[in-house]
């Protein structure tokens, strides 16, 4: 794989900063998000989880918008939050004008998908937002072929790879649905906005010298002629500069 250095002076910018800063922001508000909807259902016991995903069910089309929010246990929950973070970080950092369009069409993308095939039962968890996001920035990453990116594909694949096996229905009480959709979506929209955020590449003077030398003349391969090069080179009679014509 011909891999591509992103210019030092964008990587270490403020604004790269600033970016990295706001990042880490709103997937904490996101996160926050969720563990307040857990928290408020658990300590008022309203059962906010008969709101959830119920497939090809009218009134389980409410799901669409409430599946990521809700968490049947403190495990569950707990389960989510460290990967929706650290996916939510990279996603909106390296990818910032996509994400914006990618993350809503996961959000209610997973969700929509399950309700088309998932089994008639109800299914809650951020579990398909999360694989959504984790296989958007894995997929991303190599598509781009930037170092950084690439390096960043290398650190969720290191740390949640395994998770892959989440897509087949070999655990019992699991929504592999949700997982399976989630990472559909996610892959497809890594696709669709693969030519989005495309960080300024690093450019070596030597690079120039050759873009520069490739307009020129080659005379070993006979494509100089010294006659069209005397007719055509002339001394400019204003202010007496070499000029070509």
């Amino acid at each position: 794989m011909d891999l591509r250095t992103p210019d030092p002076a964008y990587t270490a910018s403020r604004r790269a900063r600033s970016n990295f800063i706001l990042a880490i922001k709103l997937s904490a508000v996101m996160l926050v998000a969720i563990w307040i909807v857990f928290l408020f259902d658990q300590l008022t016991g309203l059962d906010l989880a008969r709101f959830g995903l119920r497939p090809r069910d009218g009134a389980g089309l409410l799901g669409l918008f409430t599946v990521p929010l809700l968490h049947g246990s403190l495990s569950h929950v707990a389960s989510n939050s460290i990967p929706l973070f650290v996916g939510g970080v990279a996603m909106l950092f390296l990818y910032p004008n996509s994400s914006v369009r990618a993350l809503p069409m996961i959000y209610i993308g997973s969700a929509a998908l399950a309700w088309v095939f998932a089994r008639p039962s109800l299914h809650i968890g951020a579990s398909g937002l999360v694989y959504g996001i984790l296989a958007f920035v894995f997929v991303s990453g190599i598509l781009r072929r930037d170092i950084r990116s690439v390096g960043v594909s290398l650190m969720i694949w290191f740390f949640y790879g395994s998770m892959v096996w989440g897509v087949l229905p070999v655990q019992q009480g699991v929504s592999w649905e949700l997982h399976a959709s989630g990472m559909v979506v996610g892959v497809l929209m890594a696709f669709v906005f693969r030519r989005w955020d495309l960080p300024p590449l690093k450019r070596y003077d030597w690079e120039d010298e050759e873009h520069e030398n490739d307009d020129l003349p080659d005379p070993e391969a006979g494509n100089w002629d010294w006659e069209i090069r005397d007719e055509r080179h002339r001394r400019d009679s204003v202010d007496g500069r070499d000029r070509w014509h």
